[in-house]
């Protein structure tokens, strides 16, 4: 089993309820919006992943999966499941297997 790399830059997801996204945000005093994974909560404690959108500058670099890593641990810690809509979340469930168990049945 495989284990996400991260990207070496200081990053924080917050889950912004307003919009329906997980953004992923640089920290730090030159704080800079990376990119989100948008959701729609199906039902309590269930998150449709819809899509994953990476700024073109930070695209191609490991934050789209540094990106999804923090957004799956946040919702398991959470005790949330995911349903993964976005391809970007189904290709990368298949690489890191150890996050299935998320997956809503």
């Amino acid at each position: 089993m495989s284990t996400p790399v991260l990207v070496t830059t200081p990053v924080e997801v917050v889950d912004n309820m307003t919009h329906e996204r997980f953004e992923l945000w640089t920290s730090g005093p030159e704080r800079s919006f990376v990119g989100f994974v948008a959701y729609q909560l199906e039902d309590p404690g269930v998150y449709d992943l819809r899509h994953t959108i990476i700024s073109e500058s930070y695209g191609r670099q490991g934050y789209a999966r540094t990106l999804v890593t923090l957004v799956l641990d946040q919702l398991r810690e959470r005790e949330q499941r995911i349903v993964p809509t976005c391809s970007y979340v189904q290709r990368y469930l298949e690489r890191f297997e150890q996050y299935g168990d998320l997956v809503a049945s």
